[in-house]
């Protein structure tokens, strides 16, 4: 299956540029109507040379930002809600590069870094940014619906942020013009760890090959107990392939780690992904094929190499039910209903022989037909400070029920399957910001429940606090988590989302789990080097119960420390922790002290409008 590779790549990077040519030529042809359009559209219209501040301006002012009126918090379409209904006449498109700033369009970095790192980036296409819209000329204002499209700009990994300015026209009342801002990150990265020469691992990607939205990363590995010595993995990723709203994935890879299995393995896929982009977009689904094999390349002795080989095929797709009737009289109407269905086929060729027959969740065939009906409506406040370092960040509020139903096969065993999801996002008036979360399932299998689960919590972001130039927020995540009548799911564990953050052992596993996080993050105001430092400190409390055992035979794990994070916001490297792990009670195989550097980590509120059809999971977010 390995030529296909290659050639595949070849035709998806062909396929992804097709039509650049044509839109050359048409800006080419264009250039001077559009180049006069901009001249007058900025002759009418005051410069705005403060893209910050014109967002900031054009929402009501937080009570809470004090003397710090750099501080954003506002609901997404409120910008745009007194233009509703107006007709765009004209979109404009300007792409910033990484060496400019939104709070001073006049500014231009001149650093010799900046300067030598300009040379190997390439800026967003204009065209590439008007194809990632969903908003159209000559059709009316939908404050929504422009206010997601923002948001969703600002999802594109290639991107810093991005702003939509609605600018009035003198003496025609009845239509806007609107200019997209975008601001790109570096988008060039990558590095490399040793231990000693032994081991050596380098990574380089580019995000925006090109400047056209194009992801190619190169992965190697030289250890000296491996052989063959070296590895090597590639990956090349077309965004929105063909105006289709389509990511599509391909990728090879010969030291791609399983985190289930701990073996290495030697891995081929292709993926496709088009998500729902707006609650006014109407399909959403994705495919995934891949071939998976593990290697004994360590050498370890047969008894304790888990060989295996599978197979991988997954598809998923579901529509927006009644949305043109929803939306017929009142294009404001957010409320969707949404069905999907998924079709999951995991076939192993090869089956570890310490597992045989018997029932694992890793290791055995399982094929599924699943559907989901979804009822959702979230809308987003637009602010600061929760992840990031002062760039923007859509935090979502509404709520999304979902109902699953469907047949499982494990090896031999068929069931059908049930479950549902609630979730509900909260913005209090004090611009705290809180989810709850309840999910449950189970199978049943001659009359009886099996394999049921059970999920509660909640997650909050307290208000931003400020203290001097210093600003504060508070994290908490509560949880309880329960599995019944357990036959083939796996046993809960504690490293993991719903645990203890930095417990690397696997040794702690039951069927009741109750956990406690906490986390107080300081955002510093004064850069260094052009990264901004935001130290914290955290507290993690687990309790797990073995299977079959009273809770009274339950243990206490807790985890305590702190550290710093660092974030350059002009790089597409995400950020950089640097955090001190104190385990009170650690397992023999763990250290009870440890300090972990971790680098390119993408903090990101985790929101999605719908999500492909599933059963509850228990062990990760």
């Amino acid at each position: 299956m390995k030529w296909w590779i290659p050639a595949l790549l070849v035709c998806l990077t062909l396929f992804a540029n097709k039509g650049m040519g044509q839109e050359m030529t048409k800006d080419e042809m264009g250039g001077k109507q559009r180049r006069t359009l901009d001249s007058l559209h900025f002759t009418q219209n005051k410069f705005i040379n403060n893209i910050f501040r014109q967002a900031i301006n054009s929402v009501k002012k937080t009570p809470d930002a004090g003397e710090d009126e750099s501080y954003l918090e506002a609901k997404s379409e409120e910008p745009y809600m007194r233009y509703q209904g107006k007709i765009i006449r004209h979109i404009f498109i300007n792409t910033f590069n990484f060496n400019r700033s939104f709070t001073d369009t006049t500014y231009r970095d001149k650093s010799f870094a900046t300067k030598f790192a300009m040379h190997f980036h390439r800026v967003t296409r204009t065209f590439v940014v008007r194809d990632n819209l969903f908003i159209k000329e000559n059709t009316p204002l939908n404050a929504y619906k422009l206010a997601d499209n923002e948001r969703f700009l600002r999802t594109l990994e290639y991107l810093q942020d991005a702003r939509i300015i609605v600018l009035t026209i003198d003496n025609i009342y009845d239509s806007v013009d609107i200019i997209v801002y975008t601001k790109d990150l570096f988008s060039i990265a990558g590095g490399a760890s040793s231990q000693l020469l032994n081991h050596v691992t380098t990574n380089l990607y580019e995000t925006n090959l090109a400047g056209m939205g194009q992801r190619l990363e190169i992965n190697t590995l030289y250890d000296y107990n491996r052989g063959p010595a070296w590895g090597y993995g590639a990956l090349y990723r077309k965004n929105n392939v063909a105006h289709s709203f389509t990511d599509a994935t391909i990728a090879y890879s010969t030291i791609n780690g399983n985190p289930f299995t701990r073996e290495e393995e030697t891995s081929s896929f292709i993926n496709l992904n088009r998500r729902l982009v707006s609650p006014y977009s109407r399909v959403a689904g994705a495919l995934t094929v891949s071939q998976n094999e593990a290697y004994n390349v360590y050498r370890v002795p047969d008894a304790f190499f888990y060989k295996y080989r599978y197979n991988l095929f997954d598809a998923w797709a579901g529509y927006s039910i009644g949305i043109k009737q929803l939306t017929a009289t009142n294009n404001t109407i957010r409320d969707r209903r949404f069905l999907a269905f998924r079709f999951t086929d995991r076939n192993f060729t090869a089956t570890p022989g310490q597992v045989g027959l018997a029932f694992d969740p890793v290791f055995n065939d399982t094929r599924s037909v699943l559907g989901q009906f979804t009822f959702f409506r979230q809308d987003y406040i637009k602010t600061q400070y929760v992840y990031g370092f002062g760039t923007t960040e859509d935090i979502p509020y509404g709520y999304n029920i979902s109902i699953t139903g469907g047949w499982h096969k494990q090896i031999g065993l068929e069931r059908p399957y049930a479950g549902f999801s609630l979730t509900d996002y909260i913005v209090t008036p004090a611009k705290d910001y809180i989810q709850l979360f309840l999910r449950a399932g189970g199978f049943r299998h001659k009359n009886q429940l099996q394999d049921a689960s059970f999920l509660a919590g909640a997650t909050a972001f307290s208000r931003v606090l400020f203290w001097n130039k210093v600003k504060i927020r508070n994290f908490a995540r509560a949880s309880y988590t329960q599995l019944f009548d357990r036959v083939t799911y796996p046993q809960l564990r504690i490293d993991n989302y719903f645990g203890i953050r930095g417990f690397l052992s696997d040794s702690a596993y039951g069927t009741k789990r109750i956990s406690l996080q906490l986390e107080t993050e300081f955002f510093l105001e004064r850069p260094l080097l052009g990264f901004r430092f935001a130290p914290f400190t955290y507290a993690d409390f687990t309790v797990i119960t073995p299977e079959n055992k009273p809770f009274g035979n339950s243990s206490l794990y807790t985890s305590l420390g702190g550290g710093v994070r660092a974030r350059n916001p002009n790089l597409v490297f995400e950020t950089i922790e640097v955090r001190a792990y104190f385990f009170p009670v650690a397992p023999d195989n763990m250290r009870g002290f440890k300090i972990v550097t971790t680098s390119n980590i993408r903090f990101r509120y985790n929101s999605s409008y719908v999500t492909a059809p599933d059963v509850v999971q228990l062990n990760g977010e």
